[in-house]
């Protein structure tokens, strides 16, 4: 946002200006995220701010529409607290979020033997932006933990650390050789979950909580590349209208046998398809002939003319001349004079 035209728009944690979107996503292993909950907020609201509410209205929608099996919320460490977890507790479903390194957390990883630690392959290699490279393996291991140990007894979490690590590169030295390590050094990431699944299965599942991200970067690409009013409720209004768009989008894929497409291939395969006419509006009539007494088989009196469909395309009607109002002019204020009707 540039200005102030827009009620709301503030800085944030990123440093930009602008309103704050929180989206709740649902989505399977073979199917495209669709938008559960939506809300527009100001834009120095608190990432985390409402998480409890938004797992609860999520979950509700889910269950709602028929998904009886098992449900896991994840969310990236902005949401690591006592309010997305419990109420995902409270709600029967899995939680799998990433854990802020504090002083807990590093002694808990700190704690693995190394033994413990398992290789793992990515299907695909995933860019690291802090090393600038692509990772193409890692490790993978866990660790008993209780969550939130600042908080009161009830709230207090007794859950899965699941830890992945991947390997620094060494410095190169400098004629361009890489300086063989003395020591290995790694990077962390890890997570609190309370799943079933393996520990491979679990960190799997939980870079999955991307996909928000592509959601997030399908709404930019569309309907909120620009919020069009300075009015707070206009905007949030809009925001729901974007959602319902998307969502319907996303079903017409589902039925085309398209339920895992990218937005833009939806866009150009199913929405700007449709969008198309072969031919203007004004070149098709819709006509029928009708039996009646005089006219019992439908058919005109004199030479027989074949039957058409209802809407079969007729030639192009001859354009009327435009309406006439009391000033002279077609389309200014005034009482309009219309043509006699003709039956058809």
């Amino acid at each position: 946002m540039h200005g102030y035209a827009k009620q709301g728009a503030a800085y944030g944690y990123s440093g930009v200006k602008g309103l704050n979107l929180q989206l709740a996503a649902i989505s399977t292993p073979v199917s495209a995220p669709v938008i559960a909950q939506a809300r527009l907020r100001a834009g120095n609201t608190a990432s985390a701010a409402g998480a409890a509410r938004l797992v609860a209205q999520a979950v509700t929608t889910i269950r709602r529409a028929g998904v009886t099996g098992q449900v896991l919320a994840r969310a990236d460490s902005a949401y690591y607290g006592w309010a997305f977890v419990g109420a995902a507790l409270k709600a029967d479903a899995w939680f799998s979020v990433t854990a802020r390194m504090t002083p807990t957390v590093t002694a808990a990883i700190a704690g693995i033997a190394e033994p413990a630690w398992i290789p793992i392959r990515y299907p695909h290699a995933v860019y690291d932006h802090d090393e600038d490279r692509y990772v193409s393996d890692a490790e993978v291991a866990e660790t008993s933990f209780t969550a939130f140990t600042g908080r009161r007894r009830s709230e207090q979490v007794t859950c899965r650390l699941v830890v992945r690590r991947v390997r620094r590169l060494q410095p190169r030295t400098s004629d361009g050789s890489v300086q063989g390590e003395l020591f290995a050094t790694y990077r962390h990431h890890a997570f609190i979950t309370n799943s079933t699944l393996t520990t491979i299965a679990a960190d799997e599942r939980h870079r999955d909580h991307a996909i928000i991200e592509q959601v997030i970067a399908e709404l930019k690409d569309g309907p909120l590349a620009h919020l069009p009013s300075g009015k707070y409720a206009a905007n949030a209004a809009w925001t729901t209208c974007a959602v319902i768009a998307f969502n319907l989008a996303r079903a017409a894929a589902v039925a085309a046998d398209l339920a895992t497409i990218r937005w833009a291939s939806l866009r150009t395969k199913i929405i700007n398809m449709a969008g198309a006419s072969p031919r203007p509006a004004a070149a098709w009539t819709c006509t029928s002939l009708t039996a009646g007494p005089a006219n019992p088989a439908g058919n005109a009196s004199g030479p027989s003319r074949p039957a058409r469909h209802p809407c079969d395309p007729l030639d192009r009607q001859p354009r009327r001349a435009p309406s006439r109002t009391r000033s002279g002019r077609a389309g200014q204020t005034g009482s309009i004079t219309t043509p006699s009707n003709k039956s058809i």
